[in-house]
């Protein structure tokens, strides 16, 4: 455990089109560095021996942009997780999605399987990617699932083994890039007790200093968890 007694991380990766218009360059182009930023974060949280990342990549209602744009992202996160697995793998990262992973397009989806099975006995960072993903549809899926298995009383235990990946613990800090002050369908269940930490900078701009400045806050925050 890290000296932050920060268990799990996750981030709404916000600012990537904004940065890009901003720019007078592509949406893509901004996706593109968007990457870049999430590849120096992941690795500064293997450095600060955070046990668990997660990035919210592509939710659910992200299928209502443009189609041009989509195509865009999933070829880019093929290309990235071919180049990354060797990463990966050095700095010991096991690697975890959680979404609706059967609207993924199939080359997308056999590249994320294949690196989910390539680092599935590392036991350093548990870094998930939300994709496809949206908090509510989590839940109901969860619902769903537990109405299959024939279970009449639910309680928090049971539905929690139901969701995406049981073994994601809650969230302890939730950072927002782009200065919007929402969880936009963010890991509801998971962040009932979360700290949330709101960065103005747009996600290609939020370098390692950022982070470190959301962190130091969240050593400042008394966590209460409902008690006086």
């Amino acid at each position: 455990m890290n000296d932050l007694s920060l268990n799990h991380l996750a981030i709404i990766m916000d600012g990537n089109g904004r940065w890009a218009v901003n720019k007078n360059k592509s949406r893509a182009f901004g996706h593109k560095e968007g990457a870049q930023t999430a590849k120096k974060i992941i690795n500064d949280c293997v450095q600060k021996k955070i046990p668990f990342l997660t990035l919210y990549t592509f939710s659910s209602e992200n299928w209502l942009r443009p189609k041009e744009e989509i195509d865009s992202l999933m070829e880019l996160l093929s290309f990235m997780l071919q180049k990354e697995i060797k990463n990966m793998m050095r700095n010991n990262i096991r690697f975890n999605v959680v979404g609706r992973l059967e609207e993924i397009p199939k080359k997308t989806k056999e590249f994320l399987e294949l690196t989910i099975n390539k680092t599935k006995n590392n036991s350093g960072l548990f870094l998930t990617l939300a994709l496809s993903y949206g908090g509510r549809q989590e839940i109901i899926d969860a619902m769903n699932s537990i109405l299959e298995s024939n279970i009449e009383i639910i309680n928090e235990d049971i539905l929690k083994n139901h969701l995406y990946c049981p073994e994601l613990p809650d969230a302890d800090l939730i950072i927002r890039t782009g200065g919007e002050n929402r969880l936009s369908n963010f890991l509801l269940w998971q962040s009932a007790y979360a700290e949330i930490y709101t960065s103005k900078k747009l996600w290609p701009e939020f370098e390692t200093s950022e982070l470190d400045k959301a962190l130091e806050d969240f050593k400042c925050r008394n966590r209460k968890f409902g008690k006086v």
